[in-house]
């Protein structure tokens, strides 16, 4: 299983199921520097949109300048996934674990020739009811999350499925895990230290929000488009992508994920360029975050 922690917390407490929710909404405890990530997955999806947004005045520092951005594609990634029993837990389980796999080595390779440092989350995957640094979990709308205090990727084996409406598509959860994997690279580059700076003194935290989150489907997207060829992803793996990146976005009186058509968006523009320095939302313009 590699760094994979595999929990049973809390006997005889069931895992909570989800039939809404996916785990992905920046909510930051300033104490803990926790990250947690909830959104709706209710809705339609909007018109695919694939040119490269524009810019405009930068917000500066390692948000809009970022040397994450300056070495260009993130190049061919392969990887070996198993097949995926959704019904099975233990194929759930080995699936993430052999797609987190390929995840660092893809971003860790992307940092090493970068020149940064980097360091692999650690991964926890849960059957039931636990905590961490960044609260208990499952929380209502979390079956998944990061969370930058202890650099995890918490994912909940049997809730994943279940909010994703029992999917057989291996592309969704392939998304789920190169989204979260998005945030911790943020992490890594010190753009969501960034981030909650910014946040301490913004009156308009839902936009950075909004980009930090929009940014890490473009991450994402990144990663599905440069092991496209090995994961067997075609045109119709594509639109079920962005079908998954639209039912994350805002619903209701939510506004910390961006529309459907933003949502959509940033993460094709992610698998057609394939270069972080495409992912700046922290300077495109608001009609883009929306």
């Amino acid at each position: 299983m590699g760094l994979g922690v595999s929990l049973t917390l809390g006997t005889g407490l069931a895992a909570v199921g989800f039939t809404g929710f996916l785990a992905f909404s920046a909510v930051i405890h300033p104490t803990e520097h926790a990250w947690s990530y909830s959104v709706s997955t209710t809705g339609t999806a909007g018109a695919t949109t694939t040119g490269e947004p524009p810019v405009a005045a930068g917000q500066g520092d390692l948000l809009g300048d970022n040397p994450l951005y300056r070495i260009g594609e993130l190049g061919e990634v392969t990887c070996e996934a198993p097949s995926l029993d959704e019904d099975d837990p233990e194929s759930v389980e080995a699936f993430a674990h052999s797609i987190a796999d390929c995840l660092d080595r893809a971003w860790a390779s992307y940092f090493s020739s970068a020149g940064m440092e980097f360091t692999r989350p650690n991964r926890v995957y849960w059957h039931t009811a636990g905590n961490s640094p960044c609260g208990s979990f499952p929380d209502e709308g979390t079956a998944a999350f990061y969370c930058q205090a202890n650099q995890g990727l918490y994912l909940g084996v049997e809730d994943i499925v279940a909010a994703s409406g029992g999917s057989d598509r291996p592309e969704a959860y392939t998304f789920l895990l190169s989204h979260e994997y998005g945030h911790h690279v943020q992490g890594q580059s010190r753009i969501l230290a960034e981030f909650q700076s910014a946040r301490a003194g913004a009156d308009e935290v839902d936009e950075l929000t909004r980009r930090s989150e929009l940014q890490a489907n473009c991450l994402g997207g990144i990663f599905m488009g440069s092991a496209r060829e090995s994961l067997g992803l075609g045109g119709d793996e594509r639109e079920n992508v962005l079908d998954d990146a639209a039912l994350r976005a805002d619903r209701g009186g939510e506004h910390t994920h961006g529309s459907k058509e933003n949502g959509r968006l940033w993460t094709a523009h992610g698998m057609d360029r394939r270069n972080p320095a495409a992912c700046d939302t922290w300077d495109a313009p608001e009609e883009l975050v929306r």
